[in-house]
């Protein structure tokens, strides 16, 4: 990606300073999304990414990740798969729970979700990686259906919540935009 493409990623992103709660600056991606122009740089940086992966699938994270993944499972001729939070979907399930700050939370994936593909290669993907706690359950889901998550793909990482050195524990990490 050149430094242009990526200023003009960042740039569509807007913060949104105090919210959720005071002193958080909170990244919004609708600015993104409805940017016509740095959309297509950052899908077309993706697909460049992994059109030689061979990927069998792309996986999105409940919700934003669904936008990524659809979008780009369609560049590059593979099948989209929902992993989502629980009860969401309709058939039968596996699922992965995961720490929260207070609590634990859950997400969930149709055990045929990956079809009958031997040894599916799938890219995880979602908007944004902060402590890595759902990732890291959605690539652990994934590699229990004898799928193999090839990597994780985030559009931003904010780098000082150390989620991606989590996450690499279990697959490749790549974020476009770090957040340090």
């Amino acid at each position: 990606m050149t430094a242009q493409d990526l200023k003009i990623i960042n740039d569509a992103i807007r913060d949104i300073p105090d919210f959720p709660k005071p002193g958080i600056v909170f990244k919004d991606i609708t600015t993104l999304l409805n940017d016509k122009h740095a959309f297509s740089v950052l899908m077309d940086h993706l697909a460049a990414r992994y059109k030689d992966y061979n990927l069998d699938f792309i996986a999105g994270i409940d919700a934003r990740g669904f936008i990524f993944g659809a979008a780009l499972a369609q560049m590059l001729g593979t099948g989209f798969v929902p992993i989502r939070k629980k009860g969401k979907l309709p058939y039968t399930t596996i699922s992965e729970k995961y720490s929260l700050e207070y609590g634990f939370d859950e997400v969930e994936l149709h055990i045929d979700a990956f079809r009958d593909v031997k040894d599916a290669k799938v890219l995880l993907i979602d908007d944004l990686i902060a402590t890595g706690g759902t990732a890291n359950a959605a690539a652990s889901l994934i590699n229990k259906t004898g799928a193999v998550c090839v990597e994780a793909c985030f559009i931003l990482a904010l780098n000082f919540l150390e989620g991606q050195k989590v996450l690499e524990k279990q697959t490749k990490v790549y974020s476009v935009v770090g957040i340090d």
